[in-house]
C-alpha cells in the first residue's frame, strides 16, 4: 500500500501527516479518509480545481493527466509542472510526497 507524506499545511495539517491508502485510489479520497478534510467543491467531479495538489515526489507513477483536468489545471493558483487535481490523480504503487498549497479558488468558502 503506497504512503502519501503531506507535507506542513496550516489549515489541513499543521505537522505534516503521513497516511497509506489502497492503489486505484485517488489522492483526495485518501487524504479524505484519513481525516486531511482538503477542499473538493465539485465533489470529486473533475469540474473545479479546489483539490489542486503538487506532487513533489512520485509524480511519475500516478495515472496520466486527462483534456479536462489539463484544462483545468490552467486556472489552479500556484500552478507548477507537478500539479495534479487530487481527484483525479490515481495512486499506483509508489509512495508520494504532496505539498497542499496555500490557497484555492474557492470562492465560495467561508473565510477566504
Amino acid at each position: 500500500m503506497p504512503i502519501i507524506k503531506i507535507m506542513p499545511h496550516p489549515e489541513y495539517c499543521p505537522q505534516g501527516i503521513e497516511v497509506s491508502a489502497p492503489s486505484g485510489t485517488s489522492i483526495c479520497e485518501a487524504l479524505l479518509e484519513n481525516g486531511i478534510n482538503i477542499e473538493h467543491a465539485c465533489d470529486m467531479s473533475a469540474a473545479c480545481t479546489t483539490c489542486h495538489v503538487v506532487v513533489r515526489e512520485g509524480f511519475a507513477s500516478l495515472n496520466d493527466l486527462d483534456e479536462t483536468e489539463e484544462d483545468l489545471l490552467d486556472r489552479a493558483w500556484g500552478l507548477e509542472p507537478n500539479s495534479r487535481l487530487s481527484c483525479q490523480a490515481i495512486l499506483a504503487q509508489k509512495d508520494l510526497l504532496v505539498e497542499i498549497p496555500k490557497y484555492s479558488i474557492n470562492h465560495a468558502k467561508e473565510n477566504h
